[in-house]
């Protein structure tokens, strides 16, 4: 997973939908913990603004 950060409205949505706490809001941004992650892809699906992506290849 990845986050386009210029896109990112750091509304903390994706974190509540995480049911691994795979994803953790800083004041920096957003920062996945893929070796938590089981990309079932619900961060994705609640993204108001399209900035969360599957990596490609991982």
């Amino acid at each position: 997973m990845k986050v386009d950060m210029e896109l990112c409205l750091r509304c903390g949505a994706c974190v509540g939908t995480c049911n691994d706490t795979a994803i953790r809001l800083y004041e920096s941004g957003i920062v996945f913990h893929m070796d938590i992650c089981v990309r079932c892809g619900s961060c994705m699906l609640v993204c108001p603004v399209g900035a969360i992506s599957e990596e490609v290849g991982v």
